[in-house]
């Protein structure tokens, strides 16, 4: 059978709320192929299918929730992560 899967992932480079980084990646057969990032603030295709479904949904309401999404997900989650990080360490 074929596998489609969405990641989403918060990437925490430095102790600047401003620094972090959202990113929601969707498979099709372990292959990824549309991302959102919240440096870039856009979909971006790596198939022609992801190219086409970026196109749309940069023209849509789906990238207008994305974009809320670091602030959403990542903000309301950073003192957890911070915390767990540093008890482990």
């Amino acid at each position: 059978g074929f596998r489609h899967y969405t990641v989403a992932d918060c990437e925490f480079n430095s102790s600047k709320l401003n620094d972090i980084e959202y990113t929601q990646s969707y498979y099709y057969n372990k292959l990824e192929y549309i991302r959102f990032s919240s440096s870039v603030g856009k979909y971006v295709g790596y198939t022609e299918h992801g190219i086409k479904n970026a196109e749309r949904w940069n023209n849509g309401p789906e990238v207008i929730s994305r974009r809320a999404e670091k602030e959403r997900y990542c903000f309301r989650n950073v003192g957890n992560d911070v915390e767990a990080a540093l008890t482990k360490s």
